[in-house]
């Protein structure tokens, strides 16, 4: 579905059309859920944040002007919905120190994960996704995922693009550390039974 059908299930959702609504739910209730999940990191949790989301879309619907995508609204919405449940909760979105980072090697990591099967690598990853901070987790999730750019993941977190790449520079050293760190044994016991 485009941008245009999303402008045109609003301005049905406005008029009053609550099955619009439903479908622009489904539509996009798995992103808003994953986002909400890496940062809360509770599937019961995220799914109260999924339905805060959503009821918070509805009442601020007529409040979307359509300046950026809709999914990018959206997910504005739910960063935002999802530190509230966090500050709620009276936790924080956890975060590592960047020291203990710097002295990775990507190439590394990509020689590790090419010995590894695609859909087992997506597993792997998920997995580790998980034990990465919310905030990682998000970034990575919003742009490798989502394929959101760079402009639009500021605008979602309410930080300038510098600071996102930045960011997320950081988080994939994080992630490539721990891909290393978890993926290499496996392979090496793989390797082993041969």
């Amino acid at each position: 579905m485009s941008q245009d059908q999303d402008q045109n299930y609003i301005k049905s959702i406005i008029m009053g059309d609550t099955h619009t609504l439903a479908l622009l739910v489904e539509k996009y209730k798995h992103m808003v859920f994953t986002l909400a999940f890496r940062m809360v990191k509770n599937r019961e949790e995220a799914e109260e944040v999924l339905q805060d989301v959503f009821i918070k879309v509805y009442n601020a619907v007529d409040s979307y002007n359509g300046d950026a995508k809709f999914s990018t609204w959206l997910y504005k919405i739910a960063y935002n919905k999802s530190l509230d449940y966090l500050k709620k909760q009276k936790r924080s979105l956890d975060t590592f120190s960047v020291d203990d980072y710097e002295n990775m090697d990507f190439a590394e990591m990509e020689n590790i994960t090419r010995n590894i099967e695609e859909k087992e690598r997506k597993e792997a990853i998920g997995k580790i996704l998980k034990e990465l901070s919310a905030k990682d987790s998000v970034l990575i999730t919003l742009y490798y995922y989502e394929e959101l750019s760079l402009i639009e993941i500021a605008k979602v977190m309410d930080l300038s693009p510098n600071t996102v790449k930045v960011q997320l520079h950081r988080s994939r050293k994080r992630l490539a550390k721990l891909l290393k760190e978890k993926l290499e044994p496996e392979i090496i016991q793989g390797y082993g039974k041969k």
